[in-house]
């Protein structure tokens, strides 16, 4: 009978955990990736939170992806047009409104709107900003919508279609 290393036997069973667990963590990773890492499609975006939009937007810019919006963007989604490589697709459908709380019948403080409605049109191309200002931002219990080709009138950057 061989005499068994059990310090080689326990290295070797380590290695293949480690290795294993490389490939695990690998394999997860990848997953987390999207599959064009280069553009994000939006198809049917709702919103959300301003703030939470905002982080994502200035996270797309650092890694240069391209956005383009093909279909519903609506809400905080329209902050995606503060990116330099956002499109527009002419059939896409886009949704402005004012600054609001959860609650629908608790307005924000003046200030507060004035503040989070001004830092929202930093987002927009000139004269969609302006509209913003003027009109969109008013309303808070609805959107006002506009069609892709609106908004490529308005400055946003039409996507090449395909």
């Amino acid at each position: 009978m061989s005499k068994i290393n059990v310090q080689t036997c326990t290295r070797k069973i380590m290695q293949s955990y480690l290795c294993t667990l490389v490939l695990f963590v690998a394999f997860v990773v990848a997953l987390a990736i999207p599959k064009s890492a280069s553009a994000l499609d939006i198809r049917n975006d709702l919103g959300g939170a301003v703030s939470s939009r905002i982080a994502k937007v200035e996270q797309l810019r650092a890694a240069g992806i391209q956005v383009r919006i093909l279909g519903t963007c609506v809400s905080a989604c329209t902050l995606y047009l503060g990116l330099p490589n956002t499109c527009v697709a002419t059939s896409a459908r886009l949704g402005f409104h004012g600054p609001s709380t959860r609650l629908k019948s608790i307005p924000l403080p003046r200030q507060e709107f004035e503040r989070i409605s001004r830092q929202m049109a930093t987002y927009y191309p000139g004269k969609i900003r302006k509209w913003f200002m003027s009109q969109a931002r008013m309303r808070t219990g609805s959107y006002y919508t506009i069609s892709g080709t609106q908004a490529i009138a308005m400055g946003a950057r039409p996507c090449t279609e395909t």
